[in-house]
């Protein structure tokens, strides 16, 4: 028999547990309340690295299952934001997101002043970012497309153009050499020869274990060749 004291004890240890347990399915529950479509077990991952990929996640960011792991980590989009505006100079420059996604590097272009055209081709992902640009107050500086990058590419200039097309998911991780015909949905080689047409002035975000001898190769595919710079970011 347990004396008054230890029941109370047990019994408050149990409800204790119980409440740790309502408070785990509850933060489990989220991702579906917060506008992703399926919650995987892949997608654990990243849903805790969530404020990784927006620091204004709480606000109310939507995201995709894609979206999850095809957003660019804040920080590195930071850091591409930075680039862009050393590249370009004075002013305001024109920067293009050819694969726009849930809209993680056309906010912070736009957060560095930049005027951004960010095209993608599922109209879901554009609605995503819009709403996402709004949490920043950055729409204002982003014109968002519905569309083809493919298609648009021979009408579209500007002073940049930056480039995060998909990797073909997470198995990414499963080549020890990453090579550009695994980019989709057309080769590196092919995406970088119709980028050239529209400026010299490139940002390709590719993975960590990609083939930079491939990499290298794309800078020689202009005339003259354009200058080539590489810079690892890595994120976990």
């Amino acid at each position: 028999m347990f004396s008054p004291k230890k029941r109370k004890r047990r019994v408050t240890r149990r409800r204790q547990r119980r409440r740790r347990r309502d408070h785990s399915v509850k933060a489990h529950s989220r991702p579906e309340e917060r506008g992703v479509d399926f919650f995987s077990p892949s997608v654990a991952k990243y849903w805790r690295q969530r404020y990784s990929l927006f620091s204004r996640f709480d606000d109310g960011i939507l995201m995709d299952e894609e979206g999850w792991y095809s957003v660019t980590p804040e920080a590195i989009a930071a850091a591409h934001a930075a680039r862009a505006t050393s590249l370009a100079g004075r002013g305001c420059p024109l920067v293009l997101d050819g694969f726009a996604g849930v809209g993680g590097n056309a906010i912070q272009f736009a957060s560095r002043d930049c005027h951004v055209v960010a095209v993608d081709i599922d109209p879901q992902k554009i609605g995503f970012a819009v709403h996402n640009a709004k949490i920043y107050g950055v729409e204002d500086r982003i014109d968002f497309v519905t569309g083809d990058f493919f298609r648009l590419a021979p009408r579209l200039k500007g002073d940049i153009l930056f480039l995060s097309p998909p990797w073909g998911g997470p198995s990414y991780r499963d080549f020890r050499s990453y090579t550009l015909d695994l980019l989709m949905p057309r080769d590196g080689y092919s995406i970088f020869q119709l980028a050239q047409q529209i400026t010299p002035n490139i940002i390709m975000f590719l993975p960590r274990n990609v083939n930079l001898n491939q990499v290298e190769e794309l800078s020689w595919l202009s005339s003259p060749p354009l200058k080539f710079e590489v810079k690892v970011q890595i994120f976990l």
